[in-house]
C-alpha cells in the first residue's frame, strides 16, 4: 500500500497532521521549515521583520532557518537544541511541524518530538547521504511505530540537480528502512534555500514527477482505528457528590449505557454519562478530553484503565520491550526502576537486557546493557499488576517511562513488545 492510499484518520484528508521534522546537522532542516513556514504564509510580520533584522546582522539575505532557531542561544551557536511546535495551514489540512534537534545527545527530545506524529519527515544532504544520526532518527521513528516516512533529500541545487545523486540516496534509505522496520518511505528533491519542489514544482528536476513536500503533506492519509476498543486512561478523579472520572479517550468510543471493565482490578460496571467542558455527550471518540461517571458506586484511582468489556486488555506482571534510554546512567539486568504507564507509578525491575540496534547497519545485535541514546530490547518485571496493550496496537497503552528508583529521573521510554518474557 503507498503511502497515499492508507487508510484516514477521519473522513477526507482533512484533520489535524502531525509532522515530526528531524535531520543531521547542518542538513539545512531549519531551513526547510522555515520555507513551508514563509511561503505557506505562516509567518507574522513582526516575526519576519526580526528574522530580517537578524539576517542582516549576519551579513545575509533572509535567513529562513531563524524562523525555527527562535532562542538566543541556538542563534548564537547556529544550531537546534530543543523541540519547537510551528504551525502551518494548507486548504486540506492544519499541520503542525515538531522539530526536533539533530545533536546526538537530544536524542530524548527526538523520542518526545516522535512520540505521537502521523508523519517523520527526515531530511537528507544529498551529498552526506545517511548519516549517524540520519540512521538515528530513522531507528527512533521505526520504534515509535510512526505510520510514514517522508524522506526530504536537501541541496540537490548543490550536485546541479542530479537524479543519479537522488536516487543513491533513496536506495540506501529504503534499505535501512526495511532493516529498521519501515514499511514505506516517499522521498522528494528539494532546495530548501531555494524552494524548489518544497511549496512550487521546480522545472530544474524535470524527472521528478511526485508531489511538492507541502502537497504531500496536504495529502498524506493517515490511520484511522474506527473499529479499536475504548481504552480511557483515568488522569483525575474529582470528588464531591458523584465521582467523575477525567481522562482523554486513547482509543475507540466511550457512550452512556456501554459496558466497561476498570483495570487492573477487573471490576466490571457501565457508563453512566459523558461529558466535556461544553456538556453531557452522547458519545466521545480518541483524543477526546472527558468526564465520565459510573453506574456502580466503585473506587477507581487515577492511573487506572477504563476498557470495552468485550476486549479488555492485559493484565499483566512483566513484559518485552523496546527501550530508547535518554538518561545518563546504563541499563543493565537487575537494575531496580520505577515504572510510570498513564497515571500509574509502580515499583519494577530490568529482568534482562536481549539486544541493541546497530545504528549503522540497522540490524539488532546482542547486548547486556544499553547506554545513553541505545536502543535495546529488554524484559521488565512489575510488582503490582498494570493493564497494557502492545504498543503496536495502541501507543497510548503500551508506552511507559523507566525512572530512577530514588531520584525519579528518568532513564529510558519503554514501548511494550510483547507481554511475557523473552524467549531465545
Amino acid at each position: 500500500m503507498s503511502l497515499l492510499e492508507a487508510p484516514i484518520r477521519s473522513a477526507g484528508a482533512t484533520g489535524l497532521l502531525r509532522v515530526a521534522t528531524a535531520g543531521s546537522v547542518d542538513d539545512g532542516k531549519s531551513t526547510l521549515v522555515g520555507r513551508l513556514l514563509f511561503d505557506g504564509k505562516a509567518v507574522l510580520a513582526d516575526t519576519l521583520q526580526a528574522v530580517s533584522s537578524a539576517s542582516r546582522a549576519r551579513g545575509a539575505d533572509l535567513d529562513l532557518s531563524l524562523l525555527v532557531d527562535g532562542l538566543r542561544s541556538e542563534r548564537e551557536q547556529g544550531i537546534t537544541i530543543d523541540v519547537a511546535h510551528r504551525y502551518l495551514s494548507t486548504p486540506a489540512r492544519d499541520v503542525i511541524l515538531v522539530d526536533c534537534p539533530g545533536h546526538v545527545e537530544y536524542t530524548r527530545n527526538t523520542v518526545t518530538g516522535m512520540s505521537s506524529a502521523d508523519v517523520a519527515l527526515l531530511l537528507v544532504d544529498v551529498r552526506n547521504g545517511l548519516v549517524e544520526q540520519t540512521r538515528r532518527h530513522a531507528a527512533v521513528a521505526a520504534l515509535l511505530r510512526v505510520p510514514h516516512l517522508i524522506l526530504a533529500v536537501n541541496k540537490i541545487d548543490l550536485v546541479e540537480f542530479d537524479q543519479v545523486a537522488f536516487t543513491a540516496v533513496v536506495e540506501d534509505a529504503e534499505a535501512y528502512a526495511e532493516e529498521v522496520g519501515i514499511g514505506q518511505v516517499t522521498a522528494v528533491p528539494v532546495s530548501a534555500k531555494s524552494g524548489d519542489n518544497v511549496t512550487r514544482r521546480s522545472d530544474r528536476t524535470p524527472w521528478y514527477e511526485g508531489p511538492t513536500l507541502l502537497d504531500l503533506l496536504a495529502s498524506v492519509e493517515v490511520p484511522v482505528r474506527a473499529d479499536a476498543p475504548l481504552r480511557l486512561p483515568v488522569q483525575w478523579v474529582a470528588r464531591g457528590g458523584t465521582r467523575k472520572y477525567l481522562g482523554t479517550v486513547a482509543a475507540g468510543i466511550v457512550r452512556p449505557g456501554d459496558e466497561v471493565i476498570v483495570q487492573p482490578a477487573g471490576r466490571r460496571t457501565r457508563i453512566r454519562t459523558v461529558e466535556d467542558a461544553d456538556g453531557t455527550l452522547t458519545a466521545a471518540g480518541e483524543g477526546a478530553a472527558v468526564a465520565v461517571t459510573l453506574t456502580d458506586d466503585l473506587h477507581v484511582g487515577r492511573g487506572e484503565l477504563i476498557v470495552a468489556a468485550d476486549t479488555p486488555a492485559e493484565v499483566v506482571r512483566e513484559f518485552v520491550a523496546d527501550l530508547a534510554v535518554v538518561g545518563e546512567r546504563p541499563v543493565t539486568a537487575g537494575d531496580r526502576v520505577q515504572v510510570r504507564l498513564g497515571g500509574k507509578l509502580v515499583r519494577g525491575q530490568v529482568r534482562d537486557v536481549t539486544d541493541t540496534v546497530d545504528i549503522d547497519t540497522g540490524k539488532r545485535r546482542p547486548a547486556d546493557r544499553l547506554e545513553t541514546n541505545d536502543i535495546g530490547r529488554v524484559t521488565i518485571a512489575v510488582a503490582e499488576p498494570l493493564a497494557v496493550d502492545p504498543y503496536g496496537v495502541d501507543r497510548t497503552t503500551g508506552a511507559a517511562l523507566l525512572l530512577a528508583e530514588r531520584t525519579g529521573d528518568t532513564i529510558a521510554a519503554a514501548l511494550v513488545r510483547r507481554l511475557g518474557r523473552e524467549t531465545p
